[in-house]
């Protein structure tokens, strides 16, 4: 009687690509049979506390085309993805006891709603079911940086300054590119559409900034084409903080969001240019990016949370307002502030805004309209297509100043016009139908 074949089960999460990614590599080398997913889970996109839904069209949209790709990569491999879009702990079960999985690998996460669902697919497995969760998703792994989570420094350049000169960057994790599997299983199932998640169908807006597609071959290719091929790389400290257009930042975030590409793979292809071509403030400045998003990440791991309460890290009190007018006047475009209502319709109409727009209309609804900040974090999470929950949290936390900002700064928004569109192009490409 033929034996049966254990399997390893990959589940994709926000670990969408198959380089560097230690789930998949730990999967391969665990000499089973091996079978991934990925569920479009239902609960993110129902409607948030605050009546938005969770997940919009535009990262819905981005989040299809990146499961698209990473099933066609995985196919590559001989490795079936299979997509649900019913919740982990309705089909994870049935998969284990199909295939005969033995071991679960994915990527560990660490936020309510993430530890949530894992906890509810723990409770459905059989004893003997090992899990192997891995930190993939930093530039310096957690048993790398040099102090404890609990000591992690307040201020975001000290833990800078500390990582730079005592911690080192793993290498970027790999495996043999031949076929994994022997025979090619059957997978019944399918990618969702827009509209089978609830959407219509939608043109993009010529005005897009982020006229890109997702999954890891677009990212990859982005990367390709901003360093190597135009060299932009070399100019992104004087360029970053530009309004209109897809090359006056790296826009790598929508990808790093979900996992699509590596914060790793970045690190090391920033060093390759260097070698390659010069160092200068712009190589170091994309770390630089990408070291405060690691922190953001360790702030969320130091304090759970918190970061979704009112007080953040701080906990800070102060009078905020849920006004509901004064929160659609913000939505739509309606303040008397120009500069913040062109972010504003940028956002509503392209899921996508710059990082000084987010900002200044973050430092403004929180500040300036004094209303409650994590309603503004919920209407970004809902809309931005690069969501990324500790980023999101912390950025918002940091501008209404409850969070990692000493200073607690208020930004002046004309100035800041002045400043960063001085002639008022930004401003009439997005209010030109509106008075301005």
């Amino acid at each position: 009687m033929q034996k049966k074949q254990n399997t390893s089960l990959v589940w994709f999460r926000n670990d969408l690509s198959i380089h560097d990614n230690a789930s998949l590599a730990n999967a391969i080398k665990s000499n089973n049979r091996v079978i991934a997913l990925f569920c479009f889970d239902p609960r993110q996109f129902e409607d948030d506390q605050f009546g938005f839904k969770k997940t919009e069209k535009y990262r819905a949209k981005f989040l299809i085309e990146t499961v698209t790709d990473l099933k066609n990569n995985l196919a590559q491999l001989n490795i079936p993805l299979f997509v649900y879009t019913i919740k982990p702990e309705n089909c994870i079960p049935d998969l284990v006891e199909n295939y005969q999985v033995n071991h679960i690998f994915l990527q560990e996460e660490w936020t309510q709603e993430e530890v949530d669902v894992f906890n509810k697919v723990k409770e459905k497995l059989p004893d003997h079911i090992q899990i192997l969760a891995s930190y993939n998703q930093f530039l310096y792994h957690p048993e790398d940086i040099p102090f404890s989570i609990e000591q992690l420094p307040k201020v975001f350049t000290e833990f800078r300054k500390a990582c730079e000169k005592q911690s080192t960057i793993r290498p970027e994790t790999s495996f043999s590119n031949e076929k994994i599997n022997e025979n090619t299983l059957e997978n019944p199932t399918s990618i969702p559409t827009l509209q089978d998640l609830g959407f219509e169908d939608f043109e993009v807006h010529p005005n897009f900034a982020f006229p890109l597609k997702g999954g890891e071959t677009e990212g990859l290719k982005r990367l390709e084409d901003y360093f190597f091929n135009s060299k932009k790389l070399g100019v992104y400290k004087k360029t970053r903080n530009g309004l209109i257009g897809k090359d006056f930042s790296s826009k790598f975030s929508p990808w790093l969001a979900n996992g699509s590409i590596s914060a790793k793979h970045i690190y090391y292809q920033v060093k390759q240019f260097e070698k390659a071509y010069f160092k200068n403030d712009s190589t170091f400045w994309l770390i630089f990016e990408l070291i405060w998003r690691d922190y953001f990440k360790y702030v969320s791991l130091k304090f759970g949370n918190q970061i979704f309460k009112i007080g953040g890290i701080l906990n800070k009190d102060y009078n905020w307002s849920k006004n509901q007018q004064k929160i659609n006047d913000w939505i739509n475009g309606k303040t008397s502030e120009p500069f913040v209502n062109a972010n504003m319709i940028e956002l509503k109409k392209t899921g996508w805004m710059s990082n000084r727009g987010r900002q200044n209309v973050a430092s403004y609804f929180a500040k300036s309209m004094e209303l409650d900040w994590r309603i503004g974090a919920a209407y970004f999470e809902s809309l931005l297509i690069d969501y990324d929950v500790h980023s999101n949290y912390g950025n918002w936390m940091y501008v209404a100043g409850v969070g990692n900002d000493p200073r607690d700064r208020k930004f002046n928004v004309k100035l800041q016009a002045d400043r960063y569109d001085s002639n008022g192009k930004y401003q009439r490409l997005w209010l030109q139908d509106t008075l301005f």
